[in-house]
């Protein structure tokens, strides 16, 4: 396997990296950063027809956790929109740690999480 994304930020302090790959027709993303980078969760997602019935593209997720980690919340976040918009099923797995984060610190993660999925989405199209 090849990772066809490899990009990386400076976010609150740190960096931030994400690298996406094709497995057969499916994606997976692979985003760590901070002082301590790790696994934090795993993030399964299919697209599907919106519930809305408006025909818009939603996705369906499942979640695994490490205790006491909190990644699911950008991990979850990128997955599905890069399964919405590419419309793949999608992995996303990683961990983000900075020891005392500030609430304006974490939206900056989130911000720099956003800038990295569009990163995702533009070279996985190609």
């Amino acid at each position: 396997m090849e990772w066809i994304v490899k990009e990386c930020v400076e976010t609150a302090g740190c960096e931030l990296e994400v690298s996406a790959a094709f497995i057969g027709e499916d994606v997976l993303i692979c985003l760590k950063g901070g002082e301590r980078p790790h696994l934090g969760c795993v993030v399964q997602t299919e697209p599907r027809v919106s519930l809305t019935g408006d025909g818009s593209v939603s996705a369906t997720s499942s979640v695994l956790n490490f205790p006491g980690h909190k990644d699911e919340v950008i991990c979850r976040w990128m997955a599905e929109k890069v399964s919405k918009e590419l419309g793949k099923r999608v992995v996303c797995t990683g961990g983000f740690h900075k020891d005392g984060i500030s609430e304006k610190e974490i939206r900056e993660v989130q911000g720099s999480v956003v800038r990295l999925t569009e990163m995702v989405i533009e070279g996985l199209q190609r």
